[in-house]
C-alpha cells in the first residue's frame, strides 16, 4: 500500500513565535536547551527553520512559553490568543496598584481607538 499524500504543516509561524517569546523573556537558547535537554540545534531549527518538533516538544515549548496553539492549527482561534496568554500570565504577577496602572492606561487607549474609528467613519 502506498503512502496517502498529505501537506506539511508549515511550523515556521510557531518556530517564530517560539523565539521571539524566548528572547522577550531574555533566555538563552542553551538555557532553554540545558533545561529541556535537547539540542541547541534542534531548537534553533524549530525557531527559524520551522522543523517539525516532536510532539512532546511541541507541548512543553507551548505551555512553557504560554503559546496558544489555536491561532497556528486552527482557521479561527477558539480561545485567547498568546499574546493574550502570555499578558495573562505577567498580570498575574502584577501587585493591585500595577493592576490600576494597567486598567487605567487600556480604558485610555480604548476610549482613544474608539474615537478614532468614530472619525474614520
Amino acid at each position: 500500500m502506498s503512502k496517502r499524500p498529505v501537506p506539511r504543516y508549515d511550523f515556521k509561524e510557531f518556530g517564530a513565535a517560539i523565539k521571539a517569546a524566548r528572547t522577550g523573556r531574555r533566555e538563552s537558547r542553551k538555557k532553554v536547551c540545558d533545561e529541556m535537554f535537547i539540542s541547541p540545534h534542534y531548537l534553533a531549527n524549530i525557531e527559524n527553520k520551522g522543523q517539525h518538533p516532536s510532539l512532546q516538544i511541541f507541548f512543553e515549548l507551548m505551555l512553557r512559553y504560554n503559546i496558544s496553539v489555536d491561532q497556528f492549527l486552527l482557521d479561527k482561534p477558539a480561545g485567547k490568543d498568546t499574546r493574550r496568554l502570555q499578558l495573562d500570565v505577567l498580570l498575574d504577577s502584577m501587585s493591585d496598584n500595577g493592576l490600576q496602572i494597567v486598567t487605567a492606561t487600556a480604558k485610555k487607549i480604548a476610549e482613544i481607538e474608539r474615537l478614532q474609528e468614530m472619525e474614520n467613519t
